[in-house]
C-alpha cells in the first residue's frame, strides 16, 4: 500500500479523525500540524486529536477522537454507546462516554468521561469499526446511572423492550458482570421481561398494583385469535368462575384510528367468549395504584378467587 493509499484508507476509517501519533507516523511533523490548525483547515478535539476537515466537528469525529484519545484498550459507552446503537438514552452531544479496563490508567477531560469495569474483555462489539459496549451491557450501564433504583427498573424495562433484547441475555450479564448499584431492582427488571412484561406501564402493574397487594401473578401477553388476525391481551387471571383481561393502555399508543378499531375487536372477542375485562391506564397505575389493586382485587373475588387483599405501605399512609 503506498502512502497516499494509506493516507486515505486512514482517514476514510476514522471518518476524518487522526490523533498526533498517526500524523506523526504518517511523515508529517508537529510544526505541519500546528500550521494546519492555525490555518483552520484542521480542528482540534480532545488533546492530541484532530478532525482533518473544517467546520464543526460531527458527532461521529467526537467518537473517533474520544477512543483515540485514550492510550490502550476503550470502549464507546453509556450515552455515547447506546447512540450508536439507537438505543433509548443515547445522545450525540458531549461529553463522550468510554469504558477502560480496571486499572487502565486513562484519565478523562473536559468533554471526555472515564469508566473502568473489571469486566472489559467481555463488554466490547464492533460497529462501523468503531469499538463499544454491547446492547445489554449499554442498556444495564445506562439502568445503573439512573437516579434511583425504581427509575433504573423503567430504563431497562424500556430500552430492553424498544430494542426487543432477549431478557434472558440481561439476566446472564447481571449474573457475570453484577452492577456497583441496583442489582437486585435490576435483576428483578429482567426476571419481568423474562416474564413476558413489553413496557414500564406493564413493569410497573406487577411491581405496584400485583406483588405489592399480594395479588396473583397474571400471565403475560396472551394470544387470542380475532378473526383472521392474532392479538395478545397484556394481563390475564384465570380464576374458578371465568377469566379476566386486564389491558394496560399507555395513551401514546392509543391515538389513531387504527389502533383504536383493533382495541374495539379485542373487546368484542372477550365479550363473545365471556372473559371479563378491566382497562387501566398511566394515571391509574402510577397515580393510584392502590385504588386500582383494590379494584382489580375485587374483581377477582368476584371471580372466585379467595386471596386477601395486603395493604401496601402506600395504602396505610392513606389512612
Amino acid at each position: 500500500m503506498d502512502e497516499l493509499t494509506a493516507w486515505q484508507t486512514l482517514r476514510t476509517g476514522q471518518h476524518d479523525v487522526a490523533c498526533l501519533r498517526q500524523l506523526l507516523a504518517q511523515g508529517l511533523t508537529r510544526a505541519t500540524v500546528r500550521a494546519h490548525v492555525a490555518a483552520g483547515r484542521w480542528v482540534p478535539l480532545f488533546h492530541g486529536t484532530y478532525a482533518l476537515v473544517t467546520g464543526e466537528p460531527t458527532p461521529e469525529m467526537w467518537r473517533w477522537a474520544a477512543l483515540l484519545f485514550i492510550r490502550g484498550p476503550a470502549l464507546l459507552s453509556h450515552e455515547s454507546a447506546a447512540a450508536v446503537l439507537g438505543l433509548r438514552g443515547g445522545r450525540d452531544g458531549l461529553p463522550v462516554h468510554v469504558t477502560v479496563p480496571y486499572g487502565s490508567s486513562a484519565r478523562g477531560c473536559a468533554d471526555l468521561v472515564v469508566h473502568r469495569s473489571r469486566a472489559f474483555a467481555h463488554l466490547g462489539i464492533e460497529r462501523d469499526g468503531l469499538a463499544l459496549t454491547s446492547k445489554v451491557v449499554t442498556l444495564i450501564d445506562l439502568a445503573v446511572e439512573a437516579p434511583t433504583a425504581r427509575d433504573g427498573m423503567r430504563s431497562l424495562t424500556a430500552g430492553a423492550a424498544a430494542a426487543r433484547v432477549d431478557p434472558a441475555k440481561l439476566v446472564e450479564s447481571l449474573g457475570v458482570r453484577r452492577p456497583r448499584r441496583y442489582r437486585k431492582a435490576l435483576v428483578a427488571a429482567a426476571e419481568l421481561l423474562v416474564s413476558g412484561v413489553g413496557s414500564v406501564l406493564e413493569g410497573d402493574w406487577a411491581i405496584d398494583v400485583e406483588r405489592a397487594h399480594g395479588l396473583p401473578v397474571g400471565a403475560r401477553q396472551v394470544l387470542h385469535r380475532v378473526g383472521e388476525t392474532n392479538r395478545y391481551e397484556d394481563v390475564e387471571y384465570r380464576m374458578p368462575l371465568g377469566i379476566l383481561t386486564v389491558r394496560l393502555d399507555g395513551w401514546i399508543f392509543h391515538a389513531n384510528r387504527s389502533t383504536a378499531r383493533n382495541d374495539r375487536a379485542r373487546d368484542n372477542a372477550a365479550e363473545l367468549e365471556g372473559r371479563a375485562r378491566l382497562t387501566f391506564g398511566y394515571e391509574e397505575v402510577h397515580g393510584d395504584a392502590c385504588s386500582t389493586a383494590r379494584t382489580l382485587w375485587t374483581r377477582l373475588v368476584q371471580l372466585g378467587w379467595d386471596g386477601e387483599f395486603i395493604e401496601c405501605p402506600r395504602c396505610a399512609g392513606e389512612h
